[in-house]
């Protein structure tokens, strides 16, 4: 299932269109993942749910979810940690609970056209990168009729997670750290994040994430703060100057107390990980 992306992106898995593979991708060492199970658990049906024969008569309808991610500080040590927006739903099922931004599919919008349309309205962002991730369709997922739900994924800069749009029924919340959402979000964001940790042993994903300039550190810590763990600063440093799509610039960042670091930019067209459809 892939499409062309209109906001610069396009969708599916691989490298992004537009942007020459880099000579010399950048090595960390990961542990090994073994896939998530894709096969969600049934939710149980509540009082007044459809019966077997109602579901069965009913055709399933189409819905867009998307998993927004973006890095913030951690409140208790201030070091960058992995946030996403979830909205508190307030209707059945599942009223007021937490959920992922999304909602059904209208005859008038495209697939992506439908996830940035949920992103803008729910959290006021735009980001750069919207990818489909993956189509999620078990049987009991909704109790009231069989939901087939499209998942995008998002990255955000800092900056411009510090300017969404928040609520009593919009808030941010470590992604590491959720414990139960409605219907099977739980169990995407818990694959979405499986997928974005394997996704920073190549390509340009962690790019997204940053500015335009940044230092070695920030990047380091955008490695950190996804894989849940410390990167060797040294190692990490000496890798990431041999990769080839980075390059130095003239400047530095001020502000610090000690001596300012150098800023180093991105050097591919565009940020990309997907081919073209």
């Amino acid at each position: 299932m892939q499409q062309q992306s209109r906001l610069g992106s396009s969708v599916g898995s691989g490298t992004l269109a537009g942007i020459a593979p880099a000579a010399a991708p950048l090595e960390v060492q990961l542990p090994e993942v073994q896939l998530p199970e894709v096969r969600l658990p049934a939710v149980p049906l509540p009082v007044g749910a459809a019966n077997v024969s109602e579901r069965l008569a009913q055709a399933p309808a189409l819905a867009i979810s998307t998993v927004i991610f973006a890095l913030r500080p951690s409140e208790s040590s201030g070091r960058p940690t992995l946030w996403l927006p979830l909205v508190r739903r307030i209707r059945e099922p599942f009223i007021g609970q937490w959920a992922l931004p999304g909602g059904p599919l209208t005859q008038a919008d495209s697939l992506q056209d439908a996830a940035a349309r949920n992103l803008a309205d729910t959290t006021g962002l735009a980001p750069n990168y919207l990818e489909q991730l993956y189509a999620f369709g078990g049987l009991h997922r909704s109790p009231s009729q069989r939901v087939v739900s499209i998942v995008y994924w998002a990255m955000v800069q800092s900056t411009e997670a510090a300017m969404a749009r928040e609520s009593e029924n919009v808030k941010w919340f470590r992604a590491g750290e959720l414990t139960e959402l409605a219907f099977d979000h739980k169990q995407i964001v818990d694959y979405a994040l499986w997928r974005l940790r394997n996704k920073m042993t190549y390509g340009s994903i962690a790019y997204y994430l940053l500015g335009e300039k940044f230092t070695l550190a920030q990047v380091r810590e955008v490695y950190e703060a996804v894989l849940g763990r410390t990167v060797d600063p040294a190692n990490f440093r000496r890798q990431l100057k041999q990769a080839a799509h980075i390059e130095a610039t003239d400047e530095y960042l001020q502000g610090g107390k000690h001596r300012p670091p150098r800023l180093y930019r991105y050097t591919g067209d565009t940020f990309s990980d997907s081919p073209s459809p």
